[in-house]
Parts: C-alpha cells; sequence; structure tokens
C-alpha cells in the first residue's frame, strides 16, 4: 500500500515506518522534526521512503501528499496533558483542526487508523473495566481534544481509531515523561521515587506492540473497519504502587514510598478490557517485565534527561 503517515519522526512513528516499508508499503513521512530528532535516519537508504519536513496544519502540503496514498495513518500530535496545557492553542490547531481538514481533503475509499487514548475514560468507576462503550469523561485538554478528533475520524467512516493504554518502551524518538519510563529511569538514575495517590491504576502497552497493532490494522481493515478498540496489555492494569514493584524485580535497591498529603496532578484512574482487539486476533507480546529489562539496557545510553515532551 502506499501510505501517509504524519508525525513519523516521533515515539511511534519511528518504530512504525522502519517495521511498515520492511512490510512493503511505500510511506511518505511527514514530520516538523519540532524536538531536532534523527529518528528516521536508518529509513533514508530504503527506495520508497519519502520524508518531508512540514506541518501537518499546511493545508497545500497535506492536499499534495493525501493525492495517492491508500492510507492514511495521523500520529502528529501534542502528545500527552502537560504539553497541551502549556500550549493550548497549539494542541487545538495540531490534534483537531489538522484532523478537521484531513477529512476534508481525504477521498472516500482512503482508509485511516487514527490513535487516540484511554485517557477518555477519566476518572472509571470502582472495580469495572472501561470498554468501548463505557462514557468517555476526559480530564485533561488532551484527552478531550483526542475524543473529539477521534469522533469526527469515526462519522467521517472507513476509519479504524485505537485508543492507546500508556505507553512505555525504547524508541529511537525516545521520551521520558512516560509513567513506566519516568519511574525506571527515576529507579536507575535517583535510586527512590515518591507517590502521590499510588492506588490510581492505568492500563499499559509496549510501543512496539501499539506498531504491531497498526500493522494488524492495515492487514485486517475491512474486518475492523469503523469500530474503536482499546488497545492495551490485558496483564497490566496496574497501580503505579504495582508497577514500581514490578520494577523492584528487576532494580533491587529500587525504593518507593507514597506521600501521606498531596495530589497527583494526573487524577486518571481506570481499568480497561481490551477484548474488542484481542477478539480479532491481535495479542500484545512485550510484558512490563520484558520492558523494563529494556528500559535498563536503554538507560546505559542516555545519561541526560532530554526526551520528554515537556
Amino acid at each position: 500500500m502506499k501510505l501517509l503517515i504524519t508525525g513519523a519522526a516521533g515515539y511511534l512513528g519511528s518504530i512504525l515506518v522502519p517495521r511498515l516499508l520492511n512490510e512493503g508499503h511505500e510511506v511518505a513521512a511527514l514530520d516538523t522534526f519540532m524536538f531536532n530528532q534523527s529518528s528516521l535516519l536508518d529509513c533514508c537508504h530504503h527506495p520508497d521512503f519519502k520524508v518531508v519536513r512540514g506541518d501537518v496544519r499546511d493545508r497545500s502540503t497535506m492536499k499534495q501528499l493525501m493525492k495517492s496514498v491508500d492510507a492514511i495513518i495521523p500520529l502528529a500530535c501534542l502528545t500527552g496533558a502537560p504539553l497541551c496545557a502549556q500550549q493550548p492553542d497549539t494542541a487545538r490547531s495540531v490534534i483537531l483542526d489538522a484532523i478537521q481538514m484531513m477529512l476534508e481533503l481525504r477521498s472516500p475509499d482512503q482508509r485511516i487508523i487514527y490513535p487516540t487514548t484511554n485517557s477518555g475514560y477519566g476518572v472509571g468507576e470502582e472495580g469495572m473495566e472501561c470498554t468501548e462503550a463505557s462514557p468517555l469523561r476526559p480530564i485533561s485538554l488532551y484527552g478531550r481534544l483526542k475524543c473529539d478528533a477521534e469522533r469526527a475520524i469515526l462519522d467521517s467512516g472507513n476509519a479504524i481509531t485505537y485508543r492507546l493504554a500508556t505507553v512505555f518502551g525504547a524508541s529511537p524518538r525516545m521520551r521520558l515523561d512516560l509513567l513506566v519510563n519516568d519511574f525506571a529511569w527515576r529507579a536507575v538514575r535517583d535510586g527512590f521515587v515518591v507517590l502521590f495517590e499510588a492506588h490510581f491504576k492505568r492500563n499499559f502497552i509496549h510501543v512496539r506492540d501499539i506498531a504491531r497493532a497498526f500493522q494488524h490494522g492495515l492487514s485486517n481493515f475491512e474486518t475492523m473497519k469503523d469500530q474503536t478498540y482499546n488497545v492495551g496489555l490485558s496483564s497490566a492494569n496496574l497501580s503505579k504502587y504495582e508497577l514500581c514493584l514490578e520494577i523492584q524485580k528487576q532494580i533491587p535497591n529500587f525504593y518507593f514510598t507514597e506521600a501521606s498529603i498531596g495530589k497527583d496532578p494526573d487524577q486518571r484512574n481506570y481499568i480497561v478490557s481490551n477484548a474488542r482487539v484481542e477478539g480479532t486476533g491481535f495479542q500484545p507480546q512485550v510484558s512490563i517485565e520484558q520492558g523494563v529489562r529494556e528500559l535498563v539496557k536503554a538507560f546505559q545510553i542516555l545519561r541526560l534527561n532530554q526526551f520528554s515532551n515537556i
């Protein structure tokens, strides 16, 4: 297939693009390279790879790139609640306005696979798994914008949306502001972490498994289209305290404690069912244990905290 991937040089895109090229797809990659990343250099030798330094909000750029593609994977995003709170106007223009423009430009037969977020569930109900039918109650601008973009894409038809769990793992365009990556980094660098509201839970998934989910969606598009899917590791609906216990198994000197006062500014708290996507034949392959082991190795390479979105 001929694919357009926006935000292609980001944390997920830098894993996904080479995998799609190796599958035989032609990939046009659009990115602003706002973090000065060099994560797609290993793809430049490939004859089916095209890279464009540009902005997803530029209508003429998008119109030109979309003319001849079979499917679009819109990854361009200001990702995460803190970054969106810092730059609300930019967040809206990138996450929602650019998607609405893309939908105006697309032809009906062009497929879309779009990553949204479990953040839309906000605060779940005690003891109940969030399914795709659960009410969306986003508690951040980031969550609200992603929910609005998801709704617009599904209403347009011929699309799949993935509500992604919190991502972890090493990537050529690394991020350390994700919860597992952050806690593992603190365990290696500082040896301790202080938890606020340690009982808060969420679901997790490795970045390579998310890339596999996109490959799965492209291969099974006709049977999966026009639906949204939670995509996470079903064995990893973990509280922050439980996550620290998992990290401590591999970093025995890691000390963590819960603060007696204070609130986590991120009030998300939910557990998620991934049964729908598992019913299509998709199963994540990377456990929390494997991911932490990988991160410990990666932190021998990354010496400075320069890989966050904020």
